[in-house]
C-alpha cells in the first residue's frame, strides 16, 4: 500500500506536467488512425475537382466550405472498396456521416493534389 501511494504521488504530478508541456506545443493524438491520417494529408493537398464532381456538388449544394469542414472532416473511409494500395495515386471511398450515410465521395491521393472524382447522394 505504501508504495502504491508513493506511485500516484509521483504519478499525478508527472502526468499533469506532460499534458500542460504538449498542451503549449499543440500535439494531439488524434491523427494516428489510419482514416484520420488520411484525411489530413488529402486536405493539406491542392484540392481538383472533376467536371462530373463539380456538376454533383452544384446539384445537391454542396460548396467547398461545406466540403472541407464538414464532409470530409467527419467522414469515414470505407478502406475495403478503397485502393490503397494503388501507385502513383491511391483512391479512397468516404461516406458523411458516419451514421446513415449521405453522401459517397471517390477521390484520389496524389503527392501534390487530391483529386475529387464522384460525388453520389445515398439518400
Amino acid at each position: 500500500m505504501r508504495k502504491l501511494k508513493f506511485f500516484m504521488i509521483g504519478m499525478i504530478p508527472g502526468l499533469l506536467l506532460v499534458f500542460f508541456i504538449l498542451n503549449k506545443k499543440g500535439a494531439s493524438c488524434s491523427g494516428y488512425l489510419p482514416n484520420s491520417r488520411v484525411i489530413a494529408e488529402s486536405l493539406s493537398k491542392k484540392p481538383v475537382y472533376s467536371a462530373d464532381f463539380s456538376e454533383a456538388m452544384a446539384e445537391n449544394n454542396v460548396d467547398e466550405t461545406f466540403l472541407k469542414d464538414s464532409i470530409m472532416t467527419e467522414g469515414n473511409i470505407d478502406f475495403d472498396k478503397s485502393q490503397a494500395q494503388k501507385q502513383p495515386c491511391p483512391s479512397y471511398i468516404l461516406y458523411y456521416p458516419k451514421k446513415n450515410p449521405r453522401f459517397e465521395i471517390t477521390f484520389e491521393k496524389c503527392s501534390a493534389e487530391t483529386t475529387y472524382q464522384r460525388l453520389k447522394k445515398i439518400r
